[in-house]
């Protein structure tokens, strides 16, 4: 049965070509099958009917024979539907393609983040680099500078990492200084118009006159460079700082990656940190535990004095406020936990029992 494709793109037998092309638009967004509520089928019985009507001579056997004038199975000329939907969503290796007027890069764009490549050069930018650094455990409360030796892809000193002996280049003839190179495609809807970065000067439109003998015309060499880092206060086991632009350096001046720097921080035989609170433990005797007293406390500033209450349990956890460790990234710190524990002697003289028995006598 012949398809009615003026019906199916709903506009009239008399439609300019503007309006076939904005119906087209329309009802493409609407169905296409990437879509949450798209219609595949739909979707190819739209591209059917506009790829007739929108040529003017398929149009004119359209109207004259019906749709049965040529088989309508698929793309033709080499380009079937995976094809043109691999096109559209810009996986056709840097390829741009015009459909009649339409741009499908521009049309699947919002579904395609984009749809078509960029035709336009291609960084090869720098690798990222990653790295571990070990610290003792007040280097990552306070914060610390190391120097590290990386080894890494460098600029060429000596072409400036343009790859060119004395930095001399020359246009490329394969893209004729342009960055990419077109060809054009023969199918069932016409011509198709393609373009991809060119292979020979990565889309520079330019190339050395003469390869620089010691990058070999990439642009970087390797290198071992000494770098100062600065750790900030309060970071963490395990926590990873970006030091941007100082990964590899890219080839021929493209934009260097980053520096990843993982942390480790050595065990402290006296502080443990949860978060940004510290938690150490101070011992007491029983008759301090009892009667109260004061006692001397170490914190991450130096020695502070807490008092002990008449009646301390052993296990009791006292905070001393702001005495932990500053957060990354505003100007609060954590507190510090001093958990108490009783010392109970295991030998004690005459007199010690004596008074411990007589205590016992009174319900002590």
């Amino acid at each position: 049965m012949s398809k009615d494709y003026y019906k199916i793109l709903g506009v009239e037998k008399n439609a300019s070509q503007d309006e076939i092309k904005v119906a087209f638009r329309k009802l493409a967004h609407k169905y296409h099958p990437d879509k949450k509520d798209g219609d595949e089928a739909k979707f190819k019985e739209i591209n059917e009917a506009y790829q007739v009507l929108s040529n003017t001579e398929k149009r004119q056997k359209y109207d004259q024979y019906g749709s049965s004038f040529e088989q309508m199975g698929g793309f033709g000329g080499g380009m079937n539907w995976d094809d043109f939907m691999r096109s559209a969503r810009g996986q056709g290796g840097g390829y741009s393609f015009d459909l009649g007027g339409i741009d499908l890069g521009d049309l699947f764009g919002d579904i395609f983040n984009g749809g078509r490549r960029s035709s336009q050069r291609q960084e090869q930018s720098g690798r990222d680099l990653h790295f571990q650094i070990e610290l003792e455990f007040k280097e990552a409360v306070f914060g610390v500078e190391k120097t590290v030796q990386i080894e890494k892809n460098v600029v060429c000193q000596q072409c400036h990492g343009t790859g060119a002996a004395d930095g001399k280049l020359k246009i490329c003839k394969t893209c004729n200084g342009q960055g990419q190179v077109r060809r054009v495609q023969n199918s069932f809807f016409g011509q198709f118009a393609t373009a991809s970065v060119c292979p020979d000067c990565d889309g520079r439109g330019q190339i050395p006159e003469k390869i620089c003998s010691q990058c070999k015309g990439s642009g970087v060499v390797k290198d071992k460079v000494n770098l100062k880092i600065k750790i900030p206060a309060g970071i963490d086991n395990g926590e990873t700082i970006r030091v941007n632009g100082n990964g590899e350096a890219g080839k021929n001046n493209s934009s260097a990656g980053d520096l990843y720097i993982t942390v480790r921080v050595k065990a402290d035989p006296y502080f443990e940190r949860r978060d940004y609170d510290v938690i150490t433990q101070s011992r007491i005797t029983f008759t301090q535990a009892v009667l109260g007293d004061k006692i001397k406390v170490q914190t991450l500033d130096g020695e502070v004095t807490l008092k002990i209450p008449e009646g301390t349990e052993s296990g009791k956890i006292f905070k001393l406020k702001d005495k932990g460790i500053k957060h990354l990234k505003s100007n609060t710190y954590g507190d510090q936990l001093v958990k108490v524990m009783i010392d109970i002697p295991q030998k004690i003289s005459r007199e010690q029992k004596k008074i411990l028995e007589e205590a016992q006598r009174a319900g002590l």
